[in-house]
């Protein structure tokens, strides 16, 4: 037996709004003046009945662009943001509602995340002109989160990780290692202030800008139709680290073409609309174009973002990507850079990798700043994951 904390009116009206079924209302329940608008935003989408066939509730929303505008500004304002999203992409599932991402009335109402972002660069160049507009602003409103969200941990965390090992007791102000200065001054606080009153300032040595001297970082990224919400956010990822002077980042994204986006690494919506989701992958051929960017193998780190679902020459990738890795490029193969859950991806080729000596395993947002930290220190980096309980793929027969 199970404890219900809930009230039995309560278990109903939780019933009676998941499921429709309009007529089988126990007796003398009846629904609030707002719990009849949610049910009405809900039967817009799933129906008021059951379909006999799959046992959910059934709807449709029709081909208005403003109906369907006037239904998001209700669930937006009955379910909090991620449920939203969730409602959001089962319109798109069970309705087919791409087609109304053309429509700017329909844009301007979506709850942005990284899945529609996704789904309008999809549509690229079908996006008609009225909706281009609102479709930029959708796009910068997400990249603007994304930024704000990752944009700090990432500099920090990854210049720590580029000058750990060179100090300045004379620094810049943006050069200094305040944990480090902290615990040094710690005999130096002053209580009537609450704080610290450092005496030695602790920072990290500035590197030399000339390119020999910097770390590169080559994002690899396939842009295919699965990989979507991984192109968003190593879109995002490689605009900071672009903007790191002592790191040399390229962005470089491929399906059966690779297109070299570094130029536009400054714009990172830009980027975004740069991208062609869809299509092929052949991850041959863009491992073989990143070798051609590498100068110092010592200083490289090619991150190589796929499903692994290739469309060229395997046997031949294999090869290139086990010349990489002799070379001494930091060869890493991410299946996935999102917060989608566990990636589907090929085990067959994903195993020949990992049995190379690429460390192949999928990664979150959150985590990325730590992974490339780790990377420049050229840790070892399936040590990293597994502290982490990231689900590492083992090395099989290659």
């Amino acid at each position: 037996m199970t404890n219900d904390p809930l009230a039995p009116d309560e278990r109903w009206r939780r019933w009676r709004l998941a499921f429709g079924n309009d007529d089988q209302d126990p007796a003398g329940f009846g629904l609030s003046e707002r719990d009849g608008r949610i049910d009405q935003a809900l039967k817009m989408l799933y129906g008021g009945g059951q379909d006999p066939a799959s046992g959910r509730r059934r709807g449709g929303l029709g081909g208005s662009a403003p109906r369907v505008a006037r239904w998001l500004g209700d669930i937006r304002e009955f379910f909090p943001a991620p449920v939203v999203q969730v409602i959001q992409r089962d319109a798109f599932d069970r309705l087919g509602l791409k087609q109304m991402l053309l429509e700017p009335e329909f844009l301007a109402a979506m709850e942005a995340d990284v899945h529609l972002v996704a789904d309008l660069i999809s549509l690229g160049s079908a996006i008609p002109k009225k909706s281009k507009e609102t479709a930029r602003q959708v796009v910068e409103k997400v990249v603007e989160e994304l930024m704000k969200r990752l944009e700090q941990k990432t500099t920090e965390t990854l210049r720590g990780a580029l000058n750990r090992s060179q100090r300045t007791f004379r620094p810049r102000f943006s050069d200094i290692d305040w944990p480090t200065t902290i615990r040094a001054n710690l005999r130096h606080y002053q209580p009537d202030y609450q704080t610290v009153v450092p005496e030695k300032l602790i920072g990290f040595g500035r590197k030399s800008k000339r390119p020999s001297d910097l770390e590169e970082i080559i994002l690899c990224v396939d842009q295919s139709g699965s990989m979507a919400s991984s192109v968003v956010y190593s879109s995002i990822f490689a605009a900071v680290m672009g903007s790191m002077p002592a790191l040399d980042t390229k962005l470089v994204v491929f399906d059966t073409a690779v297109i070299d986006l570094t130029e536009q690494l400054a714009d990172p919506v830009e980027v975004l609309f740069g991208v062609q989701l869809g299509g092929g992958t052949d991850i041959n051929q863009a491992l073989a174009y990143c070798e051609t960017l590498v100068r110092q193998p010592g200083k490289a780190h090619l991150v190589l973002i796929t499903d692994l679902y290739e469309g060229g020459n395997a046997a031949e990738m294999l090869e290139r990507a086990a010349g990489l890795l002799a070379g001494g490029v930091n060869l890493i193969t991410l299946l996935a850079l999102s917060d989608d859950g566990k990636p589907s991806y090929d085990e067959e080729l994903s195993q020949k990798l990992a049995a190379l000596g690429s460390p192949v395993f999928a990664c979150t947002p959150d985590l990325f700043p730590d992974l490339m930290a780790a990377a420049l220190k050229r840790e070892d980096l399936q040590a990293w994951a597994a502290a982490r309980d990231i689900a590492l793929v083992r090395g099989g027969e290659s």
